[in-house]
């Protein structure tokens, strides 16, 4: 995109011509600054456009001329709708994480950024995952799509080294605490499914001296900008993050994922696992279970074709029921093979089969 849009330069009249979206405030930053570091010798001027921010400011950023902007949908679209911001000269256009933002409802709004650019654009769509909503909307904007497999979700990362660990609902907390402080690591990535929870979590951590901070949609997007920058810089050593908060979150040489609760799908637990084993680098994840989460790791594992051992810490050993692990029975040999065990009992196939002869009786025993 940046090669192309400078290709094209009208330094007296600068048109806009990209445009990249993505579904949250922390990936906008990110996407700038990947244009930063990789236009750092080119004439191509980009701005961030998204919620948190003076729409004032960014009214003038657009007006003083600008190539390519990088933004949220929600802003973007109230730029638009108040005129202030016009797509129809935009012919590159990149959805990032777009499953995130069609699982998020935006895909109306989408759809109509889409329709306002100009009919020319060269679409790119960006995940991790492929869902039906993306394969819709391909359908419906995009001429003959080329699709760019980079490996199968379904393949197994060799750089990660996954475990599981099987605990008492009561003890989980106490459990990821020493787990954490046992990891040695300075870096720690760990989800929760519910804003609560990563509350909760903090405030365990805290009391029991583990440096951490949440990121969640209820959390101030200064605050979590910062958490994000204490982490790297290793001020804090657990990040605690919803599923959404996480997505795209690029830490380098990141050590350890925990899964402090199972997600929903596969998918999500794709792009969990995604944040470490990065550009050739090893990683870790842990994943913890409660009798409730078996089936459903499972499901996951036979998804993605993994076989995760299940361990009992030894401090922590299981005293919630457990259920009832099924006896396999061995198949004779000629189950096996598909033939049928001779029955003692003849066959009913009618008021005449009810009498056999001694000498029937005979070759049925030796049958």
């Amino acid at each position: 995109m940046l090669d192309k849009v400078n290709s094209k330069l009208n330094f007296n009249n600068r048109v806009l011509r990209g445009l990249v979206i993505v579904p949250t405030r922390e990936l906008v930053e990110q996407v700038s600054k990947s244009l930063n570091d990789y236009g750092k010798f080119l004439k191509v001027k980009h701005t961030k456009v998204m919620g948190g921010t003076s729409k004032s400011k960014q009214e003038q950023i657009i007006n003083g001329g600008i190539d390519i902007i990088v933004a949220t949908p929600g802003r973007l679209k109230d730029l638009v709708e108040s005129e202030i911001l016009d797509l129809s000269s935009v012919n590159y256009l990149v959805l990032d994480e777009a499953d995130t933002m069609l699982e998020m409802g935006f895909l109306e709004e989408i759809e109509e950024i889409f329709s306002l650019c100009s009919p020319y654009k060269q679409i790119v769509m960006c995940s991790a995952t492929i869902s039906q909503n993306i394969r819709k909307l391909a359908k419906e904007f995009m001429n003959d799509p080329v699709t760019v497999q980079v490996h199968d979700r379904r393949d197994t990362v060799s750089l990660i080294e996954h475990k599981a660990y099987k605990i008492d609902v009561k003890k989980k907390k106490e459990l990821v605490t020493r787990l954490i402080k046992d990891s040695k690591y300075e870096q720690i990535l760990l989800f929760v499914n519910k804003k609560d929870a990563a509350d909760a979590a903090q405030e365990y951590f805290a009391a029991n001296g583990v440096k951490s901070s949440p990121i969640h949609g209820e959390i101030e997007y200064k605050l979590r900008v910062q958490a994000i920058k204490d982490f790297k810089s290793k001020k804090i050593q657990v990040l605690i993050a919803t599923d959404i908060a996480g997505r795209g979150l690029d830490v380098e040489k990141l050590p350890l994922v925990i899964n402090y609760n199972l997600p929903e799908t596969t998918d999500d637990f794709t792009h969990r696992v995604g944040r470490t084993g990065r550009a050739g680098n090893k990683g870790e994840v842990i994943t913890i279970l409660t009798v409730e989460d078996y089936n459903h790791f499972t499901k996951i594992e036979r998804d993605l074709r993994l076989n995760v051992k299940r361990e009992v810490h030894e401090d922590f050993p299981l005293k919630d029921r457990q259920p009832r692990q099924k006896v396999q029975k061995k198949k004779k040999l000629s189950e096996k093979k598909g033939k049928k065990t001779p029955s003692n009992e003849p066959k009913k196939t009618g008021a005449k089969s009810k009498k056999t002869t001694k000498r029937d009786s005979n070759r049925s025993f030796r049958r």
